[in-house]
């Protein structure tokens, strides 16, 4: 159904936003599944394509079906990024830096962040798309893993010190990649310092990202923060949409959906989920020409990535069970001897409950047993066949 309309070469450059978002359903489709014959068709695509189709606002959106076919793949991709070097137009660069850095997302790989630092190196003013993808690559490939995530943040620190302004415009989305749906104190900080910038598109990216990084939370801070840039910026159209989809960002589900692509204890990636989140990310390197004017329903593609964040245990007919569980802060518990405490500071409570990124619940009584070893999301418990009751 959809190969037909990448190929199609109708309606010049017009036709290229038709073109683009089929190129970014099959991605989104066949996510790290590197179909051969997906990929072909839209590099084939990229070759054909006239430089003012390759202009087009939405191209990027071909690039970015492109990479997620491959994402998480790591060295698989290389083939594509050789053959994205006979397209003869600056948008091959763009290209093949988001090919590469959904190839390498959630790795931690640190010589891919190391080059795409290299990228960012240039000083340049235009035709600096791969800078911002670059920027967004650090956060994406280092995403995921605590110590590859506090060196990606002082790696932005002298990015916003030195660099371009295309460059310090992709910051607060990188920094949005880094801590979906986890606000922490310092990330909202920064990002509330960068929505007060004199550049609009800077500070429209930070007011989107605080939406992302508190996605879910009702975090009060930054309701707070939103409210006073809703007043700061009454006047302007284009921030005042910014505010209010981050406020309903903040307060998705009323609180209890989260966009976090990670899942299993932070441990596996979800792939569609975090396509979903890449899409808007990418939307954002281009407000005006996308989510601002006609494609506002891009953000739609939220949706792949939301989830419920609370723990709701049933039994084996999937009859809701309420059981005692544990909730705290979840330590790393690598390698060490006998039974170490896997949670800190917990409370009990009776599900279904409630569980923020950096959490972990484990069974409060012994009288059940749960049937995964992850207690997340729809949890299915068993009567322990041993347990005896206490007698009184």
């Amino acid at each position: 159904l959809l190969l037909p309309v990448v190929e199609s070469s109708e309606g010049g450059a017009d036709g290229m936003l038709e073109v683009s978002l089929a190129g970014l359903a099959l991605g989104m489709i066949y996510v790290g599944k590197c179909d051969e014959t997906v990929g072909s068709t839209i590099v084939q695509r990229m070759m054909e394509a006239t430089d003012e189709e390759l202009d087009h606002s939405h191209a990027r959106f071909l690039c970015l079906g492109l990479g997620l076919l491959f994402l998480g793949r790591m060295e698989k991709a290389d083939a594509m990024i050789e053959a994205l070097k006979t397209v003869e137009h600056k948008i091959a660069k763009y290209a093949a830096v988001v090919l590469e850095t959904c190839a390498y997302a959630g790795t931690g790989n640190v010589l891919k962040v190391q080059e795409m630092l290299h990228y960012c190196t240039e000083h340049l003013t235009e035709d600096a798309d791969h800078q911002m993808a670059a920027v967004i690559g650090i956060g994406m490939i280092a995403m995921g893993e605590d110590v590859g995530s506090e060196m990606a943040l002082r790696a932005f620190e002298h990015l916003l010190h030195y660099c371009e302004l295309p460059i310090k415009r992709a910051v607060p989305l990188a920094l949005a990649v880094l801590n979906i749906s986890n606000p922490d104190y310092g990330i909202i900080d920064q990002l509330s310092r960068l929505s007060h910038d004199p550049d609009t598109e800077i500070s429209q990216n930070a007011v989107l990202a605080m939406g992302i990084v508190s996605a879910g939370t009702n975090n009060s801070r930054v309701a707070g923060l939103l409210r006073q840039l809703g007043e700061f910026y009454s006047k302007e159209a284009g921030h005042m949409f910014c505010v209010r989809i981050a406020q309903g960002m903040l307060h998705m589900g009323k609180g209890l959906i989260s966009l976090n692509p990670v899942h299993s204890d932070r441990l596996l990636m979800n792939p569609a989920a975090l396509g979903g989140m890449l899409v808007l990310i990418h939307s954002c390197l281009d407000l005006k020409s996308t989510l601002l004017d006609k494609t506002h329903y891009l953000l739609y593609y939220l949706t792949c990535a939301m989830n419920p964040r609370m723990i709701i245990t049933v039994n084996d007919d999937m009859e809701w069970r309420p059981v005692t569980v544990r909730v705290g802060q979840a330590i790393e518990t690598v390698g060490q001897a006998g039974k170490p405490k896997t949670i800190t500071g917990f409370q009990t409570h009776t599900t279904p409950v409630l569980i923020g990124t950096k959490e972990r619940a484990e069974l409060g009584t012994e009288e059940v047993l749960s049937v995964s070893s992850v207690l997340e999301g729809v949890v299915i418990v068993k009567d322990n066949p041993d347990y005896e009751k206490d007698e009184e």
